[in-house]
């Protein structure tokens, strides 16, 4: 078998669903593998798994028999608003480059839309080059830049996207 084949047939099956209470642990320790700064905290995180105008979704890989939480996308709505706000998208570090950020992407509009909502919208840091890329390949258009943005002192690029 090839190098190419085994690592196809190693790839894991990822699941996408809304995040449950039980997940809280796991999204904490991603947050913190996925961002050294601008983290979100528990309380806000357990606050986003419950709050009716806000959706969590999870990623999930099965590895070896057992689900393990390998990304997540939290997005925001609000009454009267057909915008949808992506507010984060975390992917594990040990699972970067593989097409899981477009997968999560892809969930995250198609629950925006189910919503309701016509248009999605996120900022990203101006450095994130791989986040830029996924989001102008995916048809987001760059409409603002908001100086000072992060915590850090990082810019923010704002992108939009009409939903169909």
């Amino acid at each position: 078998m090839s190098a190419a084949l085994q690592q196809r047939a190693a790839t894991p099956v990822i699941t996408i669903r809304p995040a449950r209470i039980e997940d809280l642990d796991a999204l904490v320790a991603l947050e913190h593998a996925a961002f050294s700064i601008d983290r979100a905290e528990r309380r806000a995180i357990r606050h986003a798994i419950r709050s009716a105008s806000m959706t969590l979704l999870v990623a999930l890989a099965d590895d070896d028999a057992r689900e393990m939480l390998v990304g997540a996308a939290t997005l925001e709505r609000r009454k009267g608003s057909r915008n949808a706000r992506l507010s984060s998208i975390a992917v594990s570090p040990a699972r970067a480059g593989i097409g899981l950020g477009g997968l999560i992407l892809d969930a995250a509009e198609s629950d925006a839309a189910a919503h309701g909502c016509t248009h999605l919208r996120l900022e990203v840091r101006a450095d994130n080059g791989a986040g830029i890329r996924l989001y102008e390949r995916r048809g987001y258009a760059r409409f603002a830049v908001i100086a000072d943005y992060y915590e850090d002192g990082m810019e923010a690029w704002r992108y939009v996207k009409a939903l169909s």
